[in-house]
């Protein structure tokens, strides 16, 4: 089974042995880690950490299990008939938190808690972060990396001049500065993707509105999603939805990123490896700032490996997680990916400047975890929210929306 899910995974990839996979790939002592890492900085990255691998963990070889395309839902639906065959790959990719929800249920991921006290990872990793990765008192992944979502990505020659020269303070300034932006004729002041782009912006005037505390708590139970605040922030989100272009529900990230780069747009939210593409794309000339009102709140999202139940080479995969948890291999990893390090004792030497200064808030902010990213909710609840936003963009009715997000919260929460 494991040989048939490998020839598939590298037939999808185009591998260069024409779909074939020695047979020393099934040696006992090699690792299979199956990502959606397969170009760009995620595979400089992953090449990073295989390195720092090979030196931890001598004896044990690399399998590069990567699937591309979709930004990992190509991986995702690929990962998804492995574990229904019962055919699954030493480790895998995930993000930390609620979207693991379905692997826990299933028994497919065994619990990694004892690894958090023994490599002494709760030294290292802010406590509010190892909360949320923990799941009825136990822990399923070891986070690699950590990527910021509550980020306005900005065209400084834009705002110059349409007059602005500072970042909005709070809310209403912001909105304020959007309207100087669509006075001055920027086409679209903010520029917007589809659906899961949507329900980061709405993410985030959620913390504006509710504060870290109460946002978090609308996916444990403990905020009502019916309240007024999440009436307020669905008010203050079609306000800034009306300074966004038109074409929104029809264009991903890097499309909309596109606005900000050509000077259409003068503000984009997204997470943080905008700042890499960015500079890719020749702009490196760009701003930016947390989102106005959210003070303190560090939206994380974490790129995590697991050890999978039924794992073919157990003391391999625990070398490997050693490693992704390890001082040197976070550095590796996030120098060349552009993320930053889930620890905090690492020194941020040699990174760029925006990795300093969100090494400096990690340090510091309040964690607050991301449903768009699936830190906050499980998948089936992020696809039951990116519907209802779907249907909002259309039908702009913010009673239904409100109504669509309760009900989903009540679907899903976990009482």
């Amino acid at each position: 089974m494991r040989m048939v899910a490998l020839l598939a995974v590298a037939a999808l990839l185009g591998a260069s042995a024409c779909g074939s996979i020695d047979d020393d790939a099934l040696a006992p002592d090699t690792v299979e880690v199956f990502t959606w890492w397969a170009e760009g900085g995620e595979k400089a990255g992953l090449d990073a950490l295989v390195s720092r691998f090979g030196t931890d963990c001598p004896g044990q070889r690399f399998e590069n299990g990567a699937v591309a395309g979709g930004a990992g839902v190509n991986a995702k639906q690929e990962l998804t008939q492995r574990m229904a065959r019962h055919d699954p790959p030493d480790t895998f990719q995930a993000h930390a938190g609620a979207e693991m929800t379905d692997y826990i249920d299933a028994g497919q991921v065994e619990d990694l808690t004892a690894y958090y006290d023994s490599w002494g990872l709760r030294d290292v990793l802010p406590s509010g972060l190892v909360e949320d990765l923990t799941v009825n008192g136990k822990i399923f992944s070891i986070p690699a990396n950590i990527h910021r979502a509550n980020v306005v990505w900005t065209n400084p020659a834009v705002l110059a001049d349409a007059g602005i020269t500072a970042p909005p303070k709070d809310l209403a300034t912001f909105v304020a500065d959007l309207a100087k932006l669509k006075f001055a004729g920027v086409e679209a002041p903010l520029a917007l993707g589809r659906d899961w782009t949507q329900l980061m912006l709405l993410e985030a005037v959620l913390i504006s509105d509710l504060g870290p505390a109460r946002f978090s708590g609308l996916f444990t139970g403990d905020t009502d999603w019916r309240g007024t605040p999440v009436t307020k922030a669905i008010n203050d989100f079609t306000v800034l939805l009306n300074y966004g272009n038109l074409d929104r529900d029809t264009l991903d990230w890097p499309q909309a990123e596109r606005l900000l780069i050509d000077g259409k747009a003068g503000y984009q939210l997204m997470g943080d490896w905008e700042a890499a593409d960015l500079t890719a794309k020749g702009f490196p000339g760009y701003g930016w700032f947390a989102f106005p009102g959210n003070g303190k709140a560090f939206q994380w999202l974490a790129d995590s490996f697991t050890l999978s139940t039924g794992a073919s080479n157990r003391t391999g995969t625990e070398c490997w997680l050693k490693t992704v948890g390890s001082a040197a291999g976070q550095q590796a990893f996030n120098a060349a990916k552009g993320s930053i390090p889930a620890r905090t004792d690492i020194v941020s030497t040699g990174y760029s400047p925006y990795q300093q200064s969100a090494m400096a808030d990690w340090k510091s902010a309040t964690p607050v975890p991301s449903c768009a990213h699936g830190s906050a909710c499980s998948q089936p609840w992020q696809s039951a929210v990116n519907a209802a936003l779907r249907a909002y963009s259309t039908s702009r009715d913010p009673k239904t929306l409100q109504s669509a997000l309760a009900e989903a919260a009540n679907q899903f929460i976990r009482r």
